[in-house]
């Protein structure tokens, strides 16, 4: 711990350019290999009174809770002089110092095994910072500026990957703690490409994709003509790239078939953690996160919701909007692979389905509104819990229920307005991403008015599909760019979907079932063991899956089953599988009229010039 002490006192002595307040972290990895490392925190100009510091309990882009303190230990504080100082923890995360100087150490132990974009993953290759999940902060001092000084970095042969800014000194800093809390960063030898990229006003920025992963220097340039693509593509939508902060934008990308996996947007980076073994015949699986994660420098990180400023990071941060933050962030994502070519259209009709299967096939869509699922993030967002939950049927996650209501937007802006979803997202950057003003729904609803000038459909849609629960006609809108809505397995019978494993003579129910599917209607749900079917046993999935085949739509099929009440019977009236598939008219053998070709063509064509 001296040493700590010794070489942040080390920096303090040196700080002629240091602002006079700045709060200054030494990261040091004396035993990356056991995936810790070990942080100072040099805290000058500490008022009289109590000191209180802690680590954060919410990181931005995720909207649950998170016990960020359970990961770090040997907590220590010294005043001049090297003096210890008494530390007392009030909570799991917080600790108060009563006694102290104007200059505070604080040294602790962070330990980090998990590699995806909310926690920490150090280990001899690299170390992967979420910053929330790593630094301890000081209460009332939010608004000092903070610098980073990272060493052994020879030592493992890493450079430094960051939105933080680089200092002569090789040092790293942030106007404040939002700002820090805001960048993650990366240690590890990782390979990188790099682009420029011009506004229409002509000013340059770059782009820059930083790998760590196995795959050589040819795969990764590469990959990175790839993710170029899509960066063109979003700008596009936009008309122009965000003004990033000193000129930059980095991806932090780690590829390990280990990794958590995840990713997380951020103000000027992005961190995308996956787990294939490598980039190299992976790469149609990794590209939809960048596309996705890329589009939220506009989408959240500029238009950015009210409810999210500024960000706590004491809790939960609850928002109504995350339909459209997430949602329609999750729309263009997607899509956006296909303008750029990168996916194949043909391919794209099984991620429409998906959309639509979730807000027609859900009962959660059924019964609550977009805007309902948003608030539930701060339960279903990565959300720690042990006990089970019945999500399966109050909640649709916000990113495909947001993603279905864009698809909708944008297939009736363009039929019943000659306008695009485009239009509307170039509106929101102008009126509140650009001049950076946060939004609230009323917000979003005034510049859909204003965008078709038509404020009654705007009031409408915002009504029907945003505050309440009614859904648009996929069937016909879907129709317009000659695609089509079908049930996937018309004329199937269905028992309703069952999360099973073998167990006890029979089929355990792990997962609750869904309202509305047969096996919910007859009284089976977690906890159930399904022993007999129509009479056989079943006690593995061929068995059960066997024992219904040749069954028809409206056959009652007699189940037996146990569970902690005793032994049961009961009847399960089979229905058609409700689950829809979208297939384009030239699969299905039907022929493309001229209007229908035009308007897909304008949909899902490049619009790069």
């Amino acid at each position: 711990m001296k040493k700590l002490y010794s070489s942040a006192l080390a920096l303090l002595m040196s700080a002629g350019a240091f602002a006079q307040n700045e709060i200054v972290y030494t990261v040091s990895f004396p035993d990356a290999v056991h995936h810790e490392a070990e942080i100072g925190m040099l805290v000058p100009q500490v008022p009289a009174g109590v000191m209180r510091f802690r680590m954060s309990r919410s990181s931005p882009g995720r909207y649950a809770t998170h016990e960020f303190g359970k990961n770090i230990y040997n907590v220590k504080a010294y005043g001049e002089k090297n003096t210890p100082l008494t530390i007392k923890q009030v909570e799991g995360d917080v600790y108060e110092i009563a006694q102290h100087g104007s200059n505070v150490i604080i040294n602790y132990t962070l330990f980090g095994n998990y590699m995806d974009g909310t926690y920490v993953g150090i280990d001899a290759s690299t170390a992967h910072f979420n910053m929330p999940a790593a630094f301890a902060w000081v209460k009332g001092m939010e608004n000092r500026p903070v610098r980073f000084k990272f060493n052994n970095t020879e030592k493992y042969g890493w450079k430094v990957a960051t939105q933080l800014k680089p200092e002569n000194d090789g040092s790293y800093s942030a106007p404040n703690m939002q700002y820090m809390m805001d960048s993650p960063t990366s240690l590890a030898d990782y390979k990188s490409v790099s682009w420029d990229v011009a506004n229409p006003g002509g000013k340059r920025q770059t782009i820059r994709l930083t790998t760590h992963s196995s795959d050589d220097q040819a795969t990764v340039d590469a990959f990175g003509q790839m993710v170029k693509k899509i960066t063109l593509e979003a700008q596009a939508v936009f008309g122009e790239l965000p003004v990033y902060d000193y000129g930059n934008y980095v991806f932090l990308h780690d590829v390990a078939a280990t990794n958590a996996g995840d990713g997380m947007e951020h103000r000027n980076s992005t961190s995308i953690v996956q787990t294939t073994p490598q980039i190299a015949g992976n790469e149609n699986r990794l590209l939809g996160t960048f596309a996705h994660e890329y589009f939220h420098s506009w989408n959240v990180e500029r238009i950015r919701p009210k409810s999210l400023e500024p960000f706590n990071f004491e809790h939960s941060n609850m928002s109504s909007e995350l339909w459209f933050a997430e949602g329609f962030t999750q729309y263009y994502g997607e899509m956006l692979l296909v303008r750029t070519g990168l996916r194949n259209p043909e391919g794209y009709t099984r991620t429409i389905a998906g959309l639509v299967n979730t807000v027609l096939n859900t009962p959660a869509a059924a019964n609550y509104s977009p805007a309902q699922m948003s608030r539930y993030a701060v339960f279903a967002d990565a959300g720690v819990s042990i006990d089970p939950n019945n999500n399966a049927n109050i909640f649709t996650s916000y990113y495909t229920y947001g993603g279905a209501t864009a698809l909708a937007l944008d297939l009736r802006l363009r039929s019943e307005f000659n306008l695009t979803l485009d239009d509307y997202m170039r509106a929101m950057w102008l009126t509140h991403g650009k001049p950076e003003k946060p939004y609230t729904i009323p917000d979003l609803q005034a510049v859909l008015a204003s965008v078709t000038k038509n404020p009654a459909f705007a009031a409408d849609f915002f009504k029907r599909y945003i505050y309440g629960a009614e859904k648009n006609n996929y069937q016909q809108l879907l129709d317009k760019a000659g695609l089509i809505l079908r049930k996937a397995q018309a004329g199937k019978a269905w028992a309703g979907m069952l999360r099973t494993s073998p167990a006890d003579g029979g089929l355990y129910v792990q997962g609750n079932t869904v309202m509305g599917t047969p096996v919910y209607k007859a009284g089976i749900d977690a906890g159930a063991t399904i022993l007999t079917v129509d009479g056989k046993e079943v006690k593995d999935l061929q068995a059960y899956t066997a024992a219904l085949d040749g069954k028809k739509i409206g056959d009652p099929v007699v189940y037996t089953y146990k569970d902690r009440a005793g032994n049961h019977q009961t009847n399960v009236t089979l229905q058609e599988n409700p689950m829809y598939e979208v297939v384009s008219y030239e699969t299905a053998g039907k022929e493309l009229s001229a209007a229908q070709k035009e308007f897909r063509s304008k949909w899902l064509s490049t619009k790069v010039k």
